[in-house]
């Protein structure tokens, strides 16, 4: 038997030898590529990976900038800036973002309420930002949360710059407000530009100049530790830190005058109702008032769940804006506007004496229209008509004259569209037509357009409605005797930086050609007649002013006078009528009514009588802006020229701007003649 192998160590010498040999040249080859990843880290790609390290120390927080100043037309501030501190958090850095928010508001530092929104508002930011999520602390806040700050990592307390608003109510309605950022402002801004900033503009100038008003944001880097809070460490760890600084907002400036608003707001105190003033020549704004008003610091601190309910379910509604939104039958305010339509369409003749009575009736119809409180007029002309404020004259000629042509005379005087005024939320009133009321009813029979709807639309009742700034700017076109210029708020931006304003120009839009100086004289001596003549309407409120004032009183039902339970005013405050079916009262004026610098209406909602209600309240408007404290009439300017106010001084805060003075006039731009349809 031959002999049997059992082990090969030549065979088995030359597979390990081949294994070792393969294992070595892996090794090297893994030791080959670990060397050339670390040069790839630590040498070619050193900038990048340093810069990573850098991040992961250093935090990069936004440092928001100044909101601009808002300021009156003689530099004293509405709108301003005051240091505070806010609770902000980093997303990304709260471990337990809904637990940590409860237990906030267990330390009364927020209201659990509120919490549910602000989750939502948190996650729709980005994760690395600074959220604001509570503003204004005060200082035993402020001290409540650093004893337990170290059970809140990611939040943090910031020194910030909050919206303050030093007159509280006053001009809301014009300037607006800020609010806290919402869901729906973060789908239409830059949020990297809003990083770390907490509000807004909601409303008013506040809203259609954020852009100008917000500023660009800075930055600047900060060590921090493991669990991100800032930690001091100087020499080579810090040299290196950046910063840039913000760039504050624009000031605005306003064409306002607080003097002249503040006598409107206290007028009007206690009552619903608005106050708009203006300059005919310019369209500049003087004064914008809205009653009962709100304190715009409730949002600009980040106003509560609960507060707002309580300003919504108010039955005054201070958060309507009653100047640009309230749309009212006009009342007899509208005769000046029918008469000038009549005399250049020729439908009347102004000498001629028409015997109204004390009710008017259609051809054909029983149905009695009434003169107010069913006064007999007598035999009266045009003129007479509008100084006694004859409704009888006026049935019979807006029944002369027709809803075609009154439909198509309206809406050049500024009726049944916006005035194009520089802040939103402006209502177009309405002027009804035939087509319209074909357009705005379902049912057939009420498509149709009667003789009725045309008669008591000559004493502004029906369908026709306006709003209080459309009124002042139709007093403004009777003032310049059609001259049309566009209402505005905004008369120039200020750079804080440079302190350069730029003044923006008035913009008229139009001139009623068509109607002849004759009609217009007529026209503006019966409203003057109407505050001189011992008949006029508003005689014993403006008889012994010291200078000459146009003006003329409207009284709007709200109900007809049988839901009223009344057939005059005195019955109807004797019965005790509820008062939200009181009359709306009117008045509106230009003056002095020769050279006119003012045009102002008032409406004062369920006050009964224009001339009892509003026309007082427009005294003290006029006297406010035409009078000095001497109580003689100031001077005027330059009939014809629009002055700019001197450049303001740049800003050093704490101090206000100086007042601005007269400067040089801009040259008026041209516009082509507006003609009728």
């Amino acid at each position: 038997m031959s002999p049997v192998r059992i082990k090969d160590h030549w065979r088995e010498q030359r597979i390990f030898d081949r294994r070792a040999i393969f294992a070595g040249a892996l090794m090297g080859l893994l030791a080959l590529a670990l060397f050339g990843r670390l040069y790839l880290l630590q040498v070619v790609r050193h900038d990048y990976y340093s810069a990573l390290s850098q991040e992961n120390r250093v935090r990069t927080d936004p440092i928001p900038a100044a909101r601009g100043l808002i300021m009156d037309r003689f530099g004293e501030v509405i709108a301003s800036n005051q240091p505070t501190f806010q609770l902000e958090l980093i997303p990304d850095e709260v471990p337990d973002l809904e637990g940590s928010l409860h237990r906030l508001a267990r330390l009364g530092l927020l209201q659990a309420d509120d919490i549910p929104e602000l989750i939502s508002t948190i996650e729709s930011r980005r994760s690395f930002d600074s959220v604001p999520i509570r503003l204004h602390l005060s200082d035993e806040e402020v001290a409540r949360f650093a004893v337990r700050q170290f059970e809140f990592p990611g939040i943090d307390i910031n020194p910030r710059q909050a919206r303050w608003y030093p007159e509280g109510p006053l001009a809301v309605d014009a300037m607006g407000y800020v609010g806290t950022i919402s869901e729906d402002d973060l789908t239409h801004i830059d949020r990297a530009a809003y990083a770390g900033t907490a509000v807004i503009g909601k409303t008013g100038v506040e809203a259609v100049y954020e852009k100008q008003l917000h500023g660009t944001n800075g930055f600047r880097q900060i060590l921090v530790d493991a669990q991100g809070r800032p930690v001091q460490k100087p020499g080579v760890f810090a040299k290196d830190l950046e910063m840039k600084a913000p760039i504050p907002g624009k000031d605005v400036i306003l064409s306002l005058d607080l003097k002249v608003q503040r006598v409107a707001e206290a007028a009007l105190a206690g009552q619903e109702g608005a106050v708009v003033a203006l300059d005919p020549s310019t369209g500049d704004i003087i004064a914008m008032a809205s009653s009962p008003a709100f304190d715009p610091n409730l949002f600009a601190r980040g106003i509560s769940e609960q507060q707002y309910r309580a300003l919504l379910d108010d039955p005054s509604r201070p958060l309507f804006n009653r100047a640009l939104r309230s749309q009212l039958p006009s009342g007899s305010t509208i005769k000046p506007a029918l008469a000038l339509g009549a005399l250049t369409d020729a439908v009347v003749n102004p000498d001629e004496q028409i015997y109204s009575p004390y009710s008017y009736h259609l051809p054909g119809s029983r149905h009695l229209y009434h003169n107010a409180n069913h006064e007999n007029c007598g035999r009266v002309d045009l003129s007479q008509a509008i100084i006694v404020s004859c409704d009888v004259y006026f049935y019979r000629l807006a029944h002369d004259m027709g809803i075609d042509r009154i439909s198509a005379w309206l809406p050049l005087l500024g009726f049944g569209r916006p005035t194009g005024i520089d802040i939103g939320g402006e209502k177009s009133g309405l002027v009804p037509s035939r087509a319209w009321k074909e357009t705005h009813f379902a049912d057939p029979a009420e498509r149709v357009w009667f003789p009725g709807d045309t008669v008591i639309l000559g004493i502004g009742q029906g369908y026709f409605l306006v709003t209080p700034l459309q009124l002042a700017h139709y007093a403004g076109i009777l003032a310049t005797r059609g001259q049309i210029w566009q209402p505005r708020l905004v008369t120039g931006l200020r750079d804080p930086v440079t302190g350069r304003i730029h003044w923006k120009h008035p913009v008229l839009e139009g001139d009623l050609t068509m109607v002849s100086p004759a009609s217009w004289n007529l026209v503006v001596d019966a409203m003057v007649g109407v505050t001189t003549r011992p008949s006029g309407t508003a005689y014993r409120q403006m008889h012994d002013s010291s200078y000459l004032i146009a003006g003329k009183t409207g009284t709007a039902q709200v109900v007809g006078e049988n839901a009223k339970g009344a057939s005059n005013e005195r019955q109807y405050n004797r019965n005790k009528t509820l008062e939200q079916l009181r009359d709306d009262a009117w008045f509106i004026a230009f003056a002095p009514a020769g050279a006119p610098r003012i045009a102002v209406a008032v409406l004062v909602e369920h006050a009964g009588w224009g001339d009892v209600a509003a026309a007082p309240i427009a005294r003290k408007v006029l006297d406010a802006y035409l009078l000095g404290p001497d109580g003689k009439l100031l001077p005027a300017a330059p009939r014809g020229q629009y002055s700019e106010p001197a450049d303001l001084q740049p800003k050093a805060e704490p101090s206000l701007p100086t007042p601005p003075a007269p400067a040089p006039p801009v040259p008026t731009q041209q516009v082509a003649d507006r003609t009728r349809p």
